[in-house]
């Protein structure tokens, strides 16, 4: 049972990281990019005397070590290369970190933002307002609050008619 917890949890998670956050996206482009400065630093180190990077194997590993800055890439030997080499640096570790706290900060933020907390935080600043309020305005308070009363009593229904349909479902299944 707890296996299943959890692996419905990793599930959510991962939805939820990939439907409300740049996270995809933002990999995807590193990749492009790291694929594209690792070629543009394999051909100008080509040829070049005393060049280390010698291989495009070389090249993507170079890539990676250097956006981490883990430091152990080997430096580049020509102007353009280091020139190649500096730039994804300075690009490469941007888009790597910027996406994980891009990520990790829209994930918590997301349930703060969501519009049933900014409701509920509306009403709650307006009941402190109460004492301020006119009769016609206290009348119009009472029927809006009525008719919300009413929405949430016919969306719990529906709720509820939609979890017996689904377990009515996993029977007949």
């Amino acid at each position: 049972m707890k296996r299943i917890k959890r692996n419905s949890r990793l599930k959510r998670f991962i939805k939820d990281i990939s439907t409300h956050t740049p996270f995809a996206k933002m990999i995807l482009l590193l990749v492009v990019l790291w694929l594209a400065f690792s070629t543009g630093l394999y051909f100008a180190e080509r040829g070049t005397e005393g060049a280390t990077i010698t291989s495009y194997g070389d090249a993507l590993y170079w890539g990676v070590a250097a956006f981490s800055t883990a430091g152990i890439a080997d430096t580049p030997r020509s102007d353009i290369a280091q020139l190649i080499g500096g730039i994804w640096i300075l690009v490469g570790s941007v888009i790597f970190f910027g996406t994980i706290v891009a990520t990790v900060t829209t994930y918590f933020m997301r349930p703060m933002q969501r519009p049933a907390n900014k409701i509920i935080d509306t009403i709650e600043y307006n009941l402190e307002q109460l004492n301020d309020l006119t009769i016609d305005e206290l009348d119009l308070l009472k029927e809006t609050v009525d008719t919300l009363i009413l929405h949430v009593e016919r969306l719990k229904k529906k709720q509820q008619k939609k979890k017996k349909k689904s377990t009515n479902q996993e029977y007949v299944i």
